[in-house]
């Protein structure tokens, strides 16, 4: 790569990218405070601002009820303000807890039951808004099925280890079925160093095998890598596809499982950085995440509301964590309210934001240092 292409790559590419990447987070946004604004209403609260993105509004109305509704400058984010409110993370201003009970559509005065459905219906209806996804892909495109025939197994693999061969059809893993080589692949790739009990078909026989996925580095595209477990078997790249689609219910069920599959693998990488067993180098940021939108939106339209369903799980997830700030940590607050019977101080809740805050903005350090280092791996490394 000379001076020239790395002078042009950032531009060519970061229009690329940033164009299917604000669509797709502006989408998940909306949905995400859309489900805080439709419970807040049927709880009877006021809303003063539905705002998409963060600063100074670029454009914007009011609605019969009184809300203003805007788009701000900066479309990395979103929040709904309630009557009561002191900012947009729904920190209620000294004045307003004296008040709270005096006005009827005041959040603050409202039930906790109620307080903790409106935070809570934002991350739900981000899941609500993949499982739609999946299923709506589901039932018009169809779910892609590949046999999952051994076509080759790699040598000096897992699998060659454990004595499967090529021709052998896998037909459960751990009791799970497998239908789908995809559903091979997800079964073992946050599996790694964990013995697996196999169960094949070779020629009409049944066969029982126990199989320790090995951990491989595989590239992210990006310069980066990611850590999978790997059982070393490979299907045909040219071999047959088909494509079942599925009435409602059950489309339905197979969005939920593909979307409980996300959160399974996120707790699972999460659990094992913890104990050590992964590095923070896998963490991405928003350079990562304007990537997959990117190339997503290059290959196709149902590849691209496949990535949309997969950031707002994310996303939700992400805000269910109890840091204060976020939703998780209002729902810590009002079940220590609930306990208590009266809500914590303000002092302590002043304090629970700011450290909250400061765990966020070390997230995202620590997500975009990760993703400039794949940067600079691309432009001068790779």
């Amino acid at each position: 790569m000379n001076l020239s292409d790395v002078l042009h790559l950032p531009l060519n590419t970061g229009v690329f990218y940033a164009l299917p990447f604000l669509v797709a987070l502006t989408i998940i946004v909306f949905i995400h405070e859309l489900g805080h604004f439709l419970v807040a209403r049927w709880c009877g609260v006021d809303i003063e601002v539905f705002s998409i993105g963060f600063g100074r509004e670029l454009f914007g109305w009011y609605d019969r009820r009184g809300t203003r509704w805007k788009v701000a400058w900066l479309p990395l984010g979103g929040y709904v303000r309630f009557r009561g409110d002191a900012n947009a993370a729904s920190l209620p201003d000294a004045e307003a807890l004296d008040r709270a009970r005096s006005e009827p559509g005041n959040f603050h005065g409202k039930p906790v039951w109620q307080r903790a459905a409106v935070v809570a219906a934002g991350p739900i209806a981000n899941f609500i808004l993949a499982i739609a996804i999946f299923a709506g892909a589901f039932m018009i495109i169809g779910k892609p099925v590949v046999e999952p025939r051994v076509d080759e197994v790699v040598a000096g693999s897992a699998a060659e280890a454990a004595g499967i061969r090529k021709g052998d059809v896998i037909i459960s893993v751990d009791g799970a079925a497998i239908e789908d080589f995809s559903d091979l692949q997800r079964s073992v790739m946050t599996r790694a160093g964990d013995p697996l009990a196999v169960v094949l078909d070779r020629g009409g026989q049944r066969i029982s095998l126990t199989v320790v996925p090995t951990l491989r580095e595989e590239p992210d595209n990006f310069g980066g890598k990611i850590r999978i477990g790997l059982l070393g078997v490979k299907r045909d790249p040219m071999g047959p596809v088909r494509y079942e689609k599925m009435g409602p219910v059950k489309a339905l069920e197979t969005g939920v499982e593909r979307t409980w599959f996300i959160v399974q693998s996120t707790f699972s990488y999460l659990g094992k950085l913890v104990s050590g067993r992964e590095s923070p180098d896998q963490l991405g940021g928003p350079i990562s995440m304007a990537k997959a939108a990117g190339d997503a939106a290059s290959m196709g339209f149902s590849q691209f509301v496949a990535v949309i369903a997969f950031l707002s799980v994310s996303i939700g997830l992400l805000n269910l964590f109890p840091i204060p700030m976020l939703d998780g940590g209002h729902l810590v607050y009002y079940a220590v309210e609930a306990i208590r019977g009266r809500p914590l101080g303000e002092n302590a809740q002043e304090w629970g934001f700011r450290i909250g805050f400061s765990l966020v903005i070390m997230l995202m350090v620590v997500g975009t240092w990760n993703d400039l280092m794949r940067v600079a791996t691309v432009l001068f490394g790779g």
